[in-house]
């Protein structure tokens, strides 16, 4: 993994400068601490800019940016593609002239050559995020792989296109100005990220999973998806026609483990020491498991727990998963000095708030395994999303089926209006029932009864901690709008719509979809790139780590997303079939143990000292004096809080991301330390 910039002087807007470039790229050395390199063209009209992680071909040959043989395409890419050995020999064959030995990258730079940018998408099997200009149409294309592990940004300024792996870099640039997104805000609350492709910075996007831009020498912008996750890509009717229900499940079974044998093998494929984040968990484990067989050497891997919190731990288990496999086992345990002392560096390197705040455990276990000498991770984000690996997907399909159903069916319109309306005021009477005012708003309105798992603040608390009439106006995004880059419907300040762009392109693609798919459809659309896997990223890269994620292999959720809810949650059963699937790869103690997850005890401490001090940054900082939050609402929060009225933690937590990256980036704190 690396970090990569670049900037596209279209028609007559100045020459690239390579001190600007420069510092861009340095910005991200945390990306890449074995070497930085830029190129620029000799026109001046394009600049590409590289900071390299070495992890496949160390040789200095596969430096980047990288070019080919006539210096007509070049490339700068973050990532891994776990298929290029397979591709190289229908290169060379070809006719296409290589100078490494097995470097990934030149086989983007040829496969370009030879099948075009979708051609190429199309081919490759990885991660990855990349900048490619070819000299020949005068253009530049950037790229973000299929299921969005890889991020990448990209602004306008002043008549120049950049763009690079994190958002610090292009506030770099001269022309950059800084400033809050008041729409992307108001999504931001509602789901603790900002959606695709918006970011908290105006003017700033982030390039949407699956989908590649190109920008023409005019300026022109072309958005295309060369990748919709989804059902349909996966299994063929024909292959389940007629089966048993006994042949049906081991067809499933099998399906699974062989295509997550080959994710974990592939991603394998590494010139550097690697390990794995264990919890003791059926994921962590199972890629433990499947690792074993391919190494050699015992596997390392890192868990992290809390000093004083012990219910949150996941040790013991770890413990079990490492003896089993023999692996060379490292734990680090955090408190409440160890959160505080992290939070500045938390703000700098997440670029723009992601309230989830498993980031601080997370920093610490990989720490630990950069500090142990390993570069590459694989991780376990993706399996609980495609396999139904939460009880609050069990808890929403309850939810659906027991209540909304019969909501829907029975109840008269004018009687449903009502019940909202009744909820809607009783939801001011206390804390805890803004979620069940929203659920049935939503019910009555037909408002898909699912946004996304990890919602923060629910529409009826939203409405009286935001201010709507001074957010201002969203005309800014109108030349991404009418690019096709951005939904128009996202400007305006319902997050619904957010929610309703997805649940419609479904129903438009592959209509009568069980409820699970379209749930889990959702969490594919927002939660898990711009989130979960934002998370892995920038917290893993901010020590020069790469985190690989097996279930995410393309493949595999190919395969998961066409198979029935009634299957994936088999007599109540949560994750049934991957259970079934690993059975005799891990223990079974570790396959049925009651699901923990990875978590973190922000909510005490937001009861005691900290929550003073955070409580004080949010009342006194300059976001507050923008007129765009009720003040004695948020107050009220920390009372319901400490008063165990409510715990409204991750609520607290979602508005001090927000104003510690407002006072940080926006307000001049960084500004200042720089």
């Amino acid at each position: 993994m690396c970090g990569v910039v670049g900037i596209f002087a279209y028609g007559k807007n100045g020459a690239v400068s390579p001190s600007v470039l420069g510092r861009m790229r340095d910005t991200m050395m945390h990306r890449g601490p074995d070497g930085g390199a830029s190129w620029i063209a000799e026109d001046g009209t394009v600049g590409l800019g590289h900071r390299r992680l070495s992890i496949v071909d160390l040789s200095s040959l596969a430096d980047q940016p990288m070019s080919n043989e006539d210096g007509r395409v070049w490339l700068t890419y973050n990532g891994e593609v776990y298929n290029h050995a397979s591709l190289r020999p229908e290169l060379v064959s070809a006719g296409h002239v290589f100078r490494t030995d097995h470097s990934d990258t030149e086989v983007l730079v040829h496969g370009f050559e030879q099948w075009g940018i979708d051609g190429l998408l199309q081919r490759i099997s990885g991660d990855f995020a990349f900048g490619l200009y070819d000299a020949r149409d005068r253009a530049l294309y950037v790229a973000r792989d299929r299921i969005g592990v890889k991020p990448l940004y990209f602004a306008e300024l002043g008549g120049q296109f950049v763009f690079a792996s994190e958002i610090k870099a292009l506030l770099e640039h001269p022309r950059a100005e800084r400033d809050i997104d008041t729409v992307a805000m108001v999504h931001y609350l509602s789901f603790l990220t900002t959606p695709a492709p918006m970011t908290m910075f105006k003017g700033i996007y982030k390039l949407p999973a699956g989908h590649w831009l190109k920008v023409n020498v005019d300026g022109a912008l072309e958005m295309h998806r060369y990748y919709s996750v989804g059902p349909g890509n996966g299994i063929d009717p024909s292959e389940t026609r007629n089966l048993t229900d006994a042949a049906l499940e081991e067809f499933y079974i099998g399906g699974i483990r062989k295509r997550l044998n080959d994710s974990v093998e592939r991603r394998m494929m590494s010139d550097v020491p690697y390990g794995v984040f264990l919890s003791g968990g059926i994921d962590s484990s199972t890629n433990v498991a499947l690792m074993s067989r391919y190494s050699d050497r015992p596997i390392n891997t890192f868990t992290v727990g809390f000093k004083h919190h012990a219910a949150l731990n996941e040790m013991h288990y770890a413990k079990i998963a490492a003896e089993t496999f023999k692996t060379n086992h490292h734990e680090v345990l955090i408190d409440e000095d160890d959160m505080i002392g992290y939070l500045e560096n938390l703000v700098h390197h997440q670029d723009e708030p992601l309230a989830d705040w498993v980031c601080i455990p997370l920093y610490f276990v990989s720490k630990l395994a950069h500090d142990s000498g390993v570069t590459v991770v694989q991780v376990g984000e993706g399996s609980d999303e495609q396999f139904c690996g939460y009880d609050g997907y069990m808890r929403y399909l309850k939810l659906y089926h027991k209540f909304w159903t019969p909501f829907r069916s029975y109840l008269p319109q004018p009687m449903q209006d009502a019940a909202a309306q009744a909820a809607s005021w009783a939801s001011k009477l206390h804390p805890k029932l803004p979620v069940y005012a929203d659920i049935l708003d939503r019910a009555a309105r037909d408002r898909e009864h699912f946004w996304i798992l990890s919602m923060s603040i629910w529409n009826a608390s939203k409405d009286r901690l935001v201010r709507y009439e001074a957010l201002g106006s969203a005309a800014h995004h109108k030349r991404m709008v009418d690019a096709g880059v951005m939904d128009a419907s996202y400007l305006v300040p319902d997050s619904y719509n957010v929610i309703k762009s997805f649940s419609d392109e479904l129903n438009r693609s592959h209509p009568g979809q069980d409820v699970l798919t379209g749930m889990t459809y959702n969490e594919f659309r927002l939660r898990l790139p711009e989130l979960l896997l934002m998370r892995v990223d920038k917290i893993g890269m901010s020590v020069s780590l790469e985190a690989r994620v097996p279930f995410l292999d393309h493949e595999l959720v190919d395969f998961t997303f066409d198979i029935p809810e009634q299957w994936k949650t088999r007599n109540g059963v949560t994750k049934y079939l991957l259970k079934k699937a690993v059975e005799g790869t891990i223990p079974d103690e570790l396959i049925y143990r009651k699901k923990m997850g990875f978590d973190a005890p922000m909510a005490e401490w937001l009861k005691g000292a900290f929550g003073r001090r955070v409580e004080q940054e949010i009342l006194s900082s300059g976001l507050m004096k923008r007129g765009y939050f009720n003040l004695n609402y948020i107050s009220q929060m920390f009372a319901d809080l400490r008063s165990n009225r409510a715990n409204l933690g991750q609520q607290i937590w979602t508005i001090y991301n927000l104003v510690a990256w407002y006072d940080y980036w926006i307000d001049g704190r960084q500004q200042a330390a720089a």
